[in-house]
């Protein structure tokens, strides 16, 4: 409960800060929350994969050998398939986002009903964020897939997001106890969010998404499933792990930044990167999350 009041009140703290933050302020602000806590969530994926991996005994050179075939494969797949890739990273973005908000609150017998809620549900967060910033989002889309998608594009997608996540919520409330209990407060974290997605920019408002909702509790789970509890010695070692992933992904973006200097071919640019690297953190993530299932059955 602590870290569901943290998160409330940082939200709002962040949706305050907004009404000071020129849209300049909340661009670099943005950059800082996820250059740090963003990229941090997943820069231990290969630490993950060792340990999840380590009944097969696979050395650490393979495992990071198939990382990165991952992040060139995708990379490859927005240069020659722009749409396919960003269709691709939407729906993989989607059931990432659900599963990491979902994965220990719901305990449900059917394993495809819960996939298809928390899918619809990250679904739902992400083309809410696009709803309140249709202009920004086809002007981004345009430039990584050099197509300007019209508003139906966004506009349907979320409805029937909209729709799917109120049908799948309506049978679980109906068939599990325990989310029927916790509707009221993941109703308001809901309002909370369109808050947050229509006061700030576009990447301000992801930002707060993705580092205080995401990233933050994902890398609680992380440490968690690593070290076998969450606390401050535990994060240092996490960190410390982490730094050299974190570290080439900072220059990484550092190169992209110089080269695209325009915000809107930067922010394009950035997105596709953090496509690159979220197609494998999301494998690594699901096989965690299996394993534990593993453990605990």
């Amino acid at each position: 409960m602590k870290n569901q009041n943290f998160k409330v009140v940082i939200s709002f703290f962040c949706i305050w800060l907004t009404n000071f933050f020129s849209k300049e302020v909340q661009f670099v602000s943005s950059f800082i929350l996820i250059l740090s806590f963003g990229i941090l969530h997943g820069a231990n994926d290969l630490f993950l994969l060792n340990k999840i991996k380590n009944k097969k005994k696979q050395s650490v050179i393979v495992l990071l050998i198939k990382y990165v075939s991952v992040v060139l494969s995708v990379v490859i797949l927005f240069y020659f398939i722009p749409k396919l890739a960003l269709l691709s990273f939407i729906l993989i973005s989607a059931f990432h986002f659900g599963e990491q908000h979902w994965t220990n609150k719901l305990h449900i017998k059917s394993d495809f009903i819960k996939k298809t809620f928390v899918f619809f549900y990250g679904f739902f967060i992400l083309f809410l964020l696009f709803f309140f910033h249709q202009n920004d989002v086809r002007d981004i889309v345009f430039t990584i897939i050099d197509y300007k998608i019209s508003k139906s594009v966004i506009e349907i997608p979320f409805y029937i997001s909209t729709l799917m996540l109120f049908l799948t919520g309506t049978y679980m409330f109906f068939k599990n106890s325990t989310f029927k209990a916790k509707l009221v407060l993941e109703l308001f974290f809901l309002i909370v969010f369109a808050v947050i997605f229509k006061t700030a920019a576009l990447l301000w408002g992801f930002a707060i998404y993705f580092i205080f909702w995401h990233s933050i509790p994902s890398m609680i789970d992380q440490v968690q499933y690593l070290y076998g509890s969450w606390n401050k010695n535990n994060f240092i070692k996490y960190c410390k792990s982490a730094l050299w992933f974190w570290l080439i992904s900072i220059v990484g973006i550092a190169i992209l930044y110089f080269v695209f200097k325009d915000e809107k071919l930067f922010e394009a640019m950035f997105f596709a990167f953090l496509a690159a690297i979220t197609v494998p953190h999301v494998w690594v993530i699901i096989s965690m999350f299996g394993t534990k299932k593993e453990i605990e059955d």
